[in-house]
């Protein structure tokens, strides 16, 4: 679709108005915004042009325009131009440089980041279990009835879990319990780990003491590694939303967000358009929802993905930006990927 530069200058500060105060935008208000100058009836007929275009959208209760389903596709792909305030920049970095952070924790405190920042629903999907084989496992004794297990898959990723024990566990069926994880379950996926290990409960019981105690604590940490890693934050904030005064459209974006298998099918489903936006950004428009959705990587193989979901009024370009710079911040961490090598790894 081919734009004049002035269609594209007046275009794109319809876009921008309109996602910061969620109002039509008329000519009028266009004529104190545009950086050359130009008369209404000239703005009037360009926005005109536009609408035949079918990028933008004439309301019923006002004379102003608002961009359209396609007029925000057209926008992220042709139109926007990332920026992050340099404020936030710094308040992210000081965030992610505190500590050393486990990869379950950043899920966690991204979510937190994205939802607080934007105003809008954000959703991080972490490692998909389902995808990853059991390298190694070793135990460390607290105390007689807790441990931690540190687990590590062919992916690089690790996870530390803390077992509780029912009972008192000798440090040597420990022992015995970490060589015996090495030697038969290494390579299973770990979505069959639990499968497996039931299956080799009787050897398990001849070999160790304690078999049935430290078992059950096994068991019961792998069921719960082996669900996607899914966080979600800021459902409330579509409550402030005037695209979602509608109660049926409320709820319905509510449920879709209540498990992953349910978004998944949301974000899956036929009728949907996805707007590819750089190398790892896209756009999904679902209706009048828009999810904006960058992959991250946190070893050589394994991904994950930051989602923020809102109205198709956000504003995409610091979005993007956003969830961009998260995106590199968790590269950097985990497998070195970033554009400051200086910066402080987790």
């Amino acid at each position: 679709m081919e734009l004049t530069q002035r269609q594209k200058v007046i275009f794109k500060t319809i876009v921008d108005e309109f996602t910061r105060c969620a109002e039509p935008v008329g000519s009028k208000t266009l004529m104190n915004m545009l950086p050359f100058p130009v008369s209404s009836a000239t703005i009037r007929n360009e926005m005109a042009a536009l609408e035949k275009k079918g990028l933008l959208e004439k309301t019923h209760t006002s004379s102003g325009r608002i961009p359209s389903q396609l007029g925000y596709r057209y926008y992220v792909a042709n139109l926007m131009v990332t920026s992050l305030d340099d404020p936030v920049r710094d308040s992210l970095a000081q965030v992610f440089s505190e500590r050393h952070y486990s990869l379950d924790e950043i899920v966690e405190k991204s979510c937190d980041i994205l939802s607080e920042i934007t105003n809008l629903t954000s959703v991080v999907l972490g490692p998909d279990s389902s995808k990853q084989t059991l390298q190694h496992v070793q135990m460390v004794p607290i105390n007689k009835r807790s441990a931690v297990a540190l687990i590590i898959t062919n992916q690089g990723h690790t996870e530390n879990k803390i077992f509780q024990f029912k009972s008192e566990v000798s440090g040597e069926d420990l022992t015995k319990c970490t060589n015996f994880f090495n030697k038969y379950l290494v390579g299973t996926p770990i979505c069959d780990v639990v499968v497996k290990m039931k299956e080799m409960e009787p050897l398990m019981a001849a070999t160790l003491t304690r078999h049935e105690v430290i078992f059950e604590a096994f068991v019961s940490a792998f069921m719960r590694y082996n669900k996607e890693k899914v966080a979600v934050r800021g459902r409330s904030n579509m409550l402030i939303q005037p695209e979602f005064s509608d109660v049926n459209k409320l709820r319905s974006l509510l449920n879709a967000l209540e498990s992953s298998q349910v978004f998944h099918q949301w974000t899956d489903q036929e009728g949907n358009i996805a707007v590819q936006i750089g190398e790892r950004n896209e756009l999904i428009q679902i209706g009048d929802c828009s999810v904006i959705t960058t992959k991250f990587h946190y070893s050589n193989e394994g991904e994950g993905q930051l989602m923020v979901v809102g109205p198709s009024r956000m504003q995409y370009s610091r979005i993007v930006a956003l969830m961009d710079y998260m995106s590199d911040r968790i590269e950097e961490a985990f497998i070195g990927i970033g554009d400051n090598e200086d910066e402080p790894k987790w």
